[in-house]
């Protein structure tokens, strides 16, 4: 999702690296329960390396986290980097050499620069789940790329042809041949955004009638969503469907007043879900993602207490069925966060 974001744009600086390896651990399915985790080694400490505090879906994530390590014996942490890939990397460093938590859950920034600190801290028996967007080179998988992680993923690729779906099915709708798509991209700084860019774009080039009009940066924030929409409306009129984080797709929203836009969100906060429940949207890719930041927690926790816990999981088996988020879809669903 990124799902999601109001950040500050973001200079991801990828280090050079080798490829890291894979574990073909048997994918599991993501959970969550209540049940409490043993209480048989004390107090542990959760490191949340989030995107960033001014963040709504990370501050969400980091909610139901620091529930969950309450609930259990547990304490949690968030370390701020800001959307800086670099200061997220020293904050991961820092906290190894400092033996500070037993648990990091990571949000990385950049996939392929946190890999060295990612190996330091499972070499240092730190319990590391990877949170929301892949570590590694890859984009396209939910596997560990880092031996002795475990995933909480949404793969970006998957969530770019989801999102391609969904425009394709609201184009049908209305049956409208040809029908003007707009794409707004997240941050092209960041490679998750062009793998899920890519993948969106190949299913609607794919799809009969779909014409892909504009294809620009829309960024996580209203106000860039606002500029994204100024310019396209300049270019093409007679626009049809706009995708883009849902930040951006408020900001759009309120640029094409009387405009009859078919938009699609990705996102899953209440005034997102609310959108569509209503008609405005017509549909949002959705995640639970308070749910997603307590299951992190419980994956990291009961790895730590020696339990076996499924090395890969995906987000969207937290609650299955609900992710390509038409109306009827999202009939019985609030959302777990607010923009």
């Amino acid at each position: 999702m990124v799902a999601r974001w109001t950040a500050l744009p973001v200079l991801a600086a990828v280090a050079l690296l080798t490829t890291a390896c894979v574990n073909p651990a048997d994918r599991g399915t993501a959970t969550y329960s209540s049940t409490p985790a043993p209480d048989t080694a004390g107090p542990k400490r959760i490191g949340f390396f989030g995107f960033a505090k001014a963040n709504s879906f990370s501050t969400a994530t980091f909610a139901g986290i620091e529930e969950y390590a309450k609930a259990n014996n547990a304490t949690a942490e968030f370390l701020d980097s800001n959307f800086d890939a670099q200061a997220q990397v020293q904050q991961l460093q820092d906290a190894v050499t400092a033996k500070r938590f037993e648990v990091f859950v990571v949000q990385a920034n950049d996939g392929a620069s946190v890999v060295p600190a990612i190996r330091s801290a499972v070499q240092a028996g730190i319990s590391v789940v990877v949170h929301f967007t892949p570590v590694g080179n890859r984009y396209d998988t939910a596997e560990p790329q880092v031996n002795g992680t475990i995933t909480l993923v949404d793969v970006p690729t998957v969530n770019g042809e989801g999102l391609g779906k969904l425009a394709v099915q609201a184009c049908q709708s209305r049956k409208l041949d040809p029908c003007e798509v707009g794409y707004f991209e997240g941050l092209k700084a960041l490679p998750l955004d062009n793998a899920r860019t890519q993948a969106a774009i190949g299913v609607l080039e794919g799809a009969p009638g779909v014409e892909v009009k504009a294809r620009l940066e829309g960024g996580y924030t209203q106000e860039s969503g606002r500029k994204a929409m100024q310019d396209v409306l300049q270019k093409d009129p007679g626009i049809d469907v706009i995708i883009g984080a849902s930040q951006a797709i408020l900001g759009a929203e309120a640029v094409a007043k009387d405009k009859n836009i078919l938009y699609i969100a990705n996102g899953a906060s209440r005034q997102t879900v609310t959108a569509v429940r209503e008609g405005r949207w017509y549909a949002a890719y959705y995640l639970p993602v308070k749910t997603l930041g307590a299951k992190a927690a419980e994956l990291g926790l009961n790895k730590a207490l020696g339990k076996q816990v499924p090395t890969t999981n995906l987000a969207t088996d937290l609650d299955p069925g609900k992710a390509m988020g038409t109306k009827e879809a999202l009939a019985q669903v609030t959302g777990e966060y607010d923009e």
